[in-house]
């Protein structure tokens, strides 16, 4: 079933306040995913020449200070279990991280990915999401039905720099689809579906197309049912298949874009009852940018 949310800030208020805005919509899913959790934040992009990776141990204990001290120039914090490294491009970092049973979570400039098993609550208390700033975010609720309740398989995933994908549905032809695109140089860390989606599109963006170019490819490459957000450094994209059997609603203000599988969901968000509401049509692709003023790109 599981649960998809998304907001994306338009003013500085908004961005001041992303945590407290964005963690009651997760929490209102938890119905829809009780086993597991995760979020991705845009917030405080790297200097042009550095790298901001996301990692994971499952090991709360990890010691972090020492892998980083074997690499100049990193400059990290930790977060319970995963830590959160700024390194030079050409660090050396990430090829020590398989040896040390380490997972990349995310790498790009902006992007934050935090996720866990355990219930959303939980997960959310653990990464102190109602405290983060940012300019937007991208969350999801599982209900593990068809794997097991691992870190790894919880969403959001990150197949390409700054870019991460949620997912509502099932695909029915992954597995070939996977097979083409580790022949083109993509990396799967686990079995789920959802990762040869954001894998797929991570492919279209290394060809030099738009993000609305490579979800309007997924609706004829991508066999099955799902309703996707996607996060990019400068914004947020929503996809429903052209059955479109999954739920979704939309609402915008002057100051933000929210997506999540419920209504109930946005409830509390400032302005709520003024905002234009919208179910997504299906097979059209919703995409918000700050370089375009926030200004909804429909196609």
């Amino acid at each position: 079933m599981c649960g998809i949310a998304a907001f994306f800030a338009k003013s500085a208020d908004c961005e001041q306040n992303l945590g407290k805005l964005f963690a009651p919509m997760l929490s209102c899913l938890a119905g829809r995913g009780p086993d597991s959790a995760g979020f991705a934040l845009y917030r405080n992009p790297v200097p042009i020449g550095r790298t901001k990776l996301v990692l994971q141990h499952p090991d709360d204990a990890y010691d972090w200070a020492s892998l980083c001290a074997r690499f100049s120039d990193t400059d990290y914090f930790v977060l319970s279990s995963h830590c959160v490294a700024a390194v030079p491009k050409d660090s050396e970092l990430p090829g020590a991280l398989e040896a040390e049973g380490i997972t990349l979570m995310s790498s790009g400039a902006s992007i934050e990915i935090y996720k866990e098993t355990g219930s959303p609550d939980s997960v959310m208390t653990r990464f102190g999401l109602e405290n983060a700033m940012g300019s937007h975010a991208i969350g999801h609720t599982r209900m593990a039905t068809e794997s097991a309740v691992t870190t790894a398989g919880s969403h959001p995933f990150s197949t390409g720099m700054d870019l991460c994908l949620v997912h509502n549905g099932s695909l029915s032809n992954h597995n070939r689809l996977r097979r083409y695109l580790r022949r083109e140089g993509i990396v799967f860390r686990t079995d789920n579906d959802s990762e040869v989606a954001a894998g797929y599109l991570s492919w279209r963006l290394q060809q030099g197309e738009s993000l609305e170019d490579a979800l309007h490819g997924a609706l004829s490459d991508l066999d099955g049912f799902f309703t996707f957000a996607v996060g990019t450094a400068d914004g947020f994209a929503v996809l429903r298949d052209p059955i479109a059997c999954k739920p979704a609603v939309l609402a915008e203000t002057e100051d933000w874009v929210a997506m999540a599988s419920e209504y109930r969901s946005l409830t509390h968000l400032p302005g709520i009852e003024s905002a234009t509401l919208w179910e997504p049509d299906p097979g059209k692709v919703y995409v918000w940018k700050k370089a375009a003023s926030t200004e909804l790109l429909a196609a």
